[in-house]
């Protein structure tokens, strides 16, 4: 979705982080209010909807397929629902982009339609496993065809008879998990999803906004759908948080930079995404909470973080599942920390939009940072970075991934002199802007000129 234009940074040591910066929308609750507002009856209105290429693509996706999709304003949108069986077929392919989350979760909805539907992606995306998806929609009685190994693009048959199952997760997955559900709606029955770690409830949480009852706690969901049932969503305003994931790099940052003194503005604090908190806390990290409300069902708070010494730790993989996006910006933070970080039980990260273990492992001991990987994850060895004296000399391949460019610019704001970050454009999927923004928080960052 980035048009294939290709960009290069130029990062360095900045001063200090300080003032009060607000990140763009949440990616995850933006996809699913774009989604289920689709299929619900009536009128809703979306605010601070993440304008970034991925959420983008899920609406064009959902304007394809029929529904009225209008942009008053940046970050706002009202959505005419056209409500669960009024989608209409499309002729053309359906461009999920680079997001992984609107394939899997639109695999789910197209699922329980009456017509045919083809699912393609970008590059990267077309490299992202889909068998987990696949196979227990194929449960349900859906008919998806791919290609060899489960990858993109994704052929959904229509008009087939879904039914309830009962399914456990292998893997902790909060996008399976809201296909299942999603599919759930339109299946005959209850649909009963378990997880082996509880993971995100945004799916839940915002069927429940649209009136869809349904009942769930930490690692268990249950939906009941159907052609005999009566029940349909019912248009709602939804109020789109802060996104977590994109001000953990800034709450990495500010913790590893001396003189550091920032705060970010109506921060998204569901429990199921904030264990990059509790780990950060654990290793030392000054970070307070303020002004902490509700808002449309999610729970947002301000978070002002001061610059901290930090130490290694072993993160308990019990919150792997709750900062699994934001291991990359943890990799940055432990290796700014005194001893050594352990992570285990991330497997996960090795089929993101690259292999983030690898990625990650790479870029910091392309640093001069010390990094043991295994399987399922890494021990990073904190201490000094290093880079060569003529910095233009150094350039660390982000293999595309938007998470990987932006952790290693906050690594940069700790190294002796400058680098390149090369392939960056992806970063407009999930945070467009950001380095416009890191700028002004005190990021030293630039577009590299050919």
């Amino acid at each position: 979705m980035s048009g294939g234009i290709r960009k290069d940074w130029i990062v360095g040591p900045g001063r200090p982080l300080t003032g009060r910066i607000r990140v763009p929308g949440d990616k995850s609750v933006s996809h699913r209010a774009i989604m289920l507002a689709s299929l619900a009856e009536g009128v809703s209105r979306i605010s601070g909807f993440l304008e970034g290429e991925d959420t983008r693509a899920t609406a064009a996706v959902f304007e394809r397929l029929g529904v009225r999709i209008e942009a008053p304003s940046p970050q706002s949108r009202i959505v005419h629902g056209v409500g669960l069986h009024g989608l209409r077929g499309s002729a053309d392919a359906l461009d999920c982009g680079n997001a992984g989350t609107g394939m899997r979760l639109l695999a789910g909805v197209l699922a329980g339609q009456a017509f045919d539907s083809v699912l393609i992606g970008d590059a990267s995306l077309s490299k992202r496993p889909m068998r987990r998806v696949i196979d227990p929609l194929s449960q349900m009685g859906a008919r998806i065809d791919s290609d060899a190994g489960g990858l993109p693009p994704l052929r959904i048959r229509g008009g087939q008879a879904l039914r309830g199952i009962e399914y456990a997760l292998p893997v902790a997955s909060a996008q399976v998990k809201s296909a299942l559900l999603l599919a759930g709606l339109y299946a005959e029955g209850e649909t009963v999803v378990r997880e082996p770690h509880p993971t995100r409830d945004y799916t839940e949480r915002m069927l429940s906004a649209f009136g869809w009852p349904i009942e769930f706690e930490p690692g268990v969901a249950r939906v009941r759908g159907g052609a005999g049932t009566t029940q349909a969503l019912r248009a709602t305003d939804v109020r789109v948080p802060a996104d977590f994931s994109s001000a953990a790099f800034f709450l990495v940052a500010a913790s590893a930079i001396p003189g550091s003194d920032l705060t970010l503005e109506a921060v998204g604090m569901n429990p199921r995404r904030t264990g990059l908190l509790q780990a950060l806390r654990a290793m030392g990290a000054d970070i307070v909470e303020s002004g902490v409300r509700e808002e449309g069902g999610e729970t947002v708070a301000g978070l002002r973080v001061r610059y901290a010494p930090l130490r290694g730790i072993d993160v308990p993989e019990a919150i792997v599942p709750d900062m699994i996006d934001e291991f990359p910006a943890l990799f940055v933070a432990a290796a700014c920390a005194d001893g050594a970080t352990r992570i285990s039980g991330a497997a996960e990260l090795r089929v993101k939009e690259s292999d983030r273990l690898a990625a990650m492992s790479a870029g910091l001991r392309a640093l001069g940072i010390r990094v043991d990987e295994v399987a399922d994850g890494a021990t990073i060895h904190g201490g000094a970075f290093a880079v060569p004296e003529d910095g233009a000399s150094l350039s660390i391949d982000s293999r595309g991934d938007h998470r990987i460019a932006m952790s290693l610019a906050i690594a940069a704001q700790r190294c002796p002199g400058e680098f390149a970050v090369a392939d960056v454009a992806n970063v407009a999927t999930s945070f467009p802007g950001f380095d416009a923004l890191a700028r002004d928080a005190g990021f030293a960052l630039r577009e590299a000129t050919a």
